[in-house]
């Protein structure tokens, strides 16, 4: 999840449909820029984010190739934000403070209750994952 997760939460989330799927992959997704081979392996492939959203079925030893192309049709069709990329330890970072804000926010008025501190409200009641039935046993 440590390295799933910032590439897929960092960025825009849509209320309406998006009827321009590509444009909505340039806004929703954020690429982790590594800094050593053990990193580039250790994150594999998600640091490639957008090429894996636009091209799920390519090889991702395939997707650095991408990056140059898919900054050029970026800047040429004027995507909002264009190529999106950040340090791989400062989207870990945005990640964790997004966590920490959604943690720290305010009850939804009307949501079922959850697990969670005493007195938080959040989207889920409960769960019958096996998971969840071993925690109860």
């Amino acid at each position: 999840a440590l390295i799933v997760t910032p590439t897929h939460q960092s960025e825009e989330l849509f209320e309406d449909y998006q009827p321009d799927w590509v444009t909505a992959q340039f806004q929703s997704t954020r690429n982790a820029v590594t800094t050593n081979p053990f990193s580039e392996w250790l994150w594999g492939g998600m640091q490639y984010q957008l090429e894996h959203h636009l091209f799920p079925s390519m090889p991702r030893s395939k997707y650095p190739m991408l990056k140059q192309r898919l900054q050029k049709f970026a800047e040429e069709n004027n995507i909002p934000g264009g190529y999106r990329e950040t340090g791989e330890f400062d989207i870990l970072k945005m990640n964790w403070d997004l966590y920490k804000r959604v943690a720290e926010s305010d009850a939804v008025e009307g949501a079922p209750p959850t697990k969670g501190r005493p007195g938080q409200v959040g989207a889920i009641a409960s769960t019958d994952t096996p998971g969840a039935a071993l925690r109860s046993a």
